[in-house]
């Protein structure tokens, strides 16, 4: 009888423990806007000490881009080369691309403006801004869960995709995707067609919140 009821109490209290970490989680998981939806407006400012706001784009496409240097799927797209050469095609376009960093202050990925401007440097990376965001107001109200986790917002200011930058889940920079959605949601909706594949599951490393 003891044995038996030793075990339930055992039990209630790991129900309970569980019922806790989930109801933790819930209060702290963020929600992603889902695409077609306005994109939540913002200001932030960049490694270079400059004032940015979402409004500050309207009636051009904006890519954002979550960057976290020292995640290992963050330095396969930059070490293949392949984020610096996306940046550049579609700035080339009139295109908006914002690097954002959300790593709170002791946490991996977060850099003061100089570390930044040299990491950015030595990537030949070529971002229109790379927006500090270390307190997570950004991340957060986007529901960005990796890095990177990539967002396309159109020039009336809504969300046209969101998930992953493409469709191979590496770290290895000789690791060919067969389809990059970002290019794919910027070529069709530059074209005037609606975007094939508007979400995806993001894939990386977490984004370091405080």
């Amino acid at each position: 009888m003891k044995s038996a009821f030793k075990r339930a109490s055992v039990l209630c209290m790991l129900a309970a423990a569980l019922f806790v970490a989930a109801c933790t989680a819930a209060n702290t998981a963020t929600a992603t806007p889902p695409a077609g939806t306005p994109a939540p407006p913002f200001t932030a400012v960049d490694s270079n000490g400059k004032k940015h706001s979402l409004s500050d784009f309207k009636g051009k496409f904006v890519v954002l881009e979550w960057v976290n240097f020292d995640c290992p799927f963050v330095v396969r797209h930059y070490k293949s080369g392949n984020m610096q050469a996306l940046q550049r095609k579609y700035t080339a376009k009139g295109v908006v691309w914002l690097s954002i960093n959300s790593s709170a202050v002791g946490k991996q990925g977060h850099f003061s403006p100089a570390e930044i401007n040299a990491k950015i440097k030595e990537r030949n990376a070529a971002p229109t801004a790379y927006l500090v965001d270390t307190d997570g107001a950004i991340g957060k109200a986007y529901g960005a869960k990796t890095t990177p986790h990539m967002y396309v917002i159109d020039p009336q200011g809504n969300l046209i995709y969101q998930g992953a930058i493409d469709d191979s889940v590496s770290t290895d920079p000789n690791e060919k995707a067969k389809v990059n959605y970002v290019e794919a949601a910027l070529d069709a909706a530059m074209a005037g067609k609606p975007v094939a594949v508007a979400t995806t599951k993001p894939y990386g490393c977490s984004v370091k919140y405080q």
